[in-house]
């Protein structure tokens, strides 16, 4: 396994996860998440949707930033860390965005806002 990316910042990779938790207290009426047991509890193999916030740069400036819901397959469960996935969709490109399909990433059950 690839060394995973750990908690990236927008400054440094030009992406961060965003709290799945935080975002289901800001909105608990629309925005739904599976139960934090079930958060807790997956396992290799599994696909977990997280909240990339990516923030896109050409030239040097920024053209956009916006969340994208993007799926993870689960390759190590319940680490020193949290889980590591592998990204399973192509964020697209940028000059600041390290972030490719298949990059290994480190979570915890508080991003995790969906289950597949």
């Amino acid at each position: 396994m690839d060394e995973p990316l750990g908690r990236s910042t927008i400054e440094e990779h030009g992406w961060e996860l965003v709290s799945a938790e935080e975002r289901a207290a800001a909105a608990p009426d629309t925005f739904h998440i599976p139960p934090r047991a079930m958060r807790e509890s997956l396992s290799p193999g599994d696909v977990a949707k997280l909240l990339f916030d990516i923030e896109t740069r050409e030239g040097g400036r920024v053209v956009d930033r916006g969340v994208d819901r993007m799926w993870v397959v689960i390759k190590k469960a319940k680490t020193a860390v949290g889980y590591i996935g592998a990204l399973d969709n192509d964020p697209g490109a940028a000059e600041n965005v390290r972030l490719h399909q298949e990059d290994f990433i480190v979570f915890g059950p508080e991003h995790v806002a969906d289950i597949g």
